[in-house]
């Protein structure tokens, strides 16, 4: 089995591209900034649900049971499934139709690099722990 096969190393694969596609969206808002009439875009969130869902086929993923009828029971029901662009105006649109906002792009640039580091902390601790399991940690 390669590492690309299991769920989890897959998931955080497709968040990583995500995330870099969302940096990449963000620098054209900033670089955009004193376009007129341009509309600030963002990534729609991928729904890791429905990855979870499409995983679900084979044996190494679980799927939760409800055993007590008092217990809280999942929807399944996530996000969107797509990563599409998004264009939305902002309510600060300038006098010349730019609706992008420096600061809120600075603050999603700081989140997605957050992001990302986590991310990639992830995968890191991940692949130390099959080291150990395979004897080479």
């Amino acid at each position: 089995m390669l590492l690309g096969d299991s769920p989890i190393f897959s998931m955080m694969k497709e968040r990583m591209h995500w995330l870099a596609d969302r940096q990449r969206v963000i620098a054209e808002n900033v670089a955009n900034a004193d376009t007129p009439n341009y509309i600030a875009k963002d990534l729609a969130e991928p729904d890791f649900s429905a990855m979870l869902r499409r995983g679900s086929s084979s044996a190494s993923v679980l799927s939760a049971v409800q055993t007590n009828p008092l217990h809280l029971r999942g929807n399944g029901s996530g996000g969107s499934s797509s990563a599409a662009l998004t264009r939305r105006p902002d309510f600060e649109t300038s006098p010349t139709g730019n609706s992008v906002v420096l600061e809120e792009q600075m603050i999603k640039a700081a989140g997605n690099q957050m992001d990302y580091q986590t991310v990639t902390g992830l995968y890191k601790k991940s692949l130390g722990m099959l080291r150990i399991a395979l004897g080479k940690g």
